[in-house]
């Protein structure tokens, strides 16, 4: 008797502010690896399934994307958050939203 099959795995790739072409927000979006392995007696031995999508974090929508474009997201620059530093023209000290 032989026990074959197959089995999934999510791998979550990055979190990018995006604007949705759906809702029109600038949302969060989580870049996501959906890879399907062929299992043999419960062992996974190869992939025969990727794919990738971007899901915007703010109306959930889903959206499947090539290899080419996941890792062009990927390879975007991110900015550095300087938390607790002082903006350019920011005074340090003050808050800046009050008046």
């Amino acid at each position: 008797m032989i026990i074959f099959g197959t089995r999934s795995y999510l791998y979550q790739l990055a979190m990018l502010t995006l604007v949705c072409g759906n809702c029109g927000n600038p949302a969060a979006h989580a870049v996501r690896k959906y890879v399907t392995k062929f299992t043999l007696f419960f062992v996974p031995l190869f992939p025969f399934s990727t794919k990738f999508r971007t899901q915007c974090t703010f109306c959930g929508l889903q959206q499947q994307i090539t290899k080419e474009q996941a890792e062009g997201l990927l390879a975007q620059p991110v900015a550095p958050q300087s938390y607790g530093q002082p903006q350019p023209g920011q005074m340090q000290g003050q808050n800046p939203y009050q008046q």
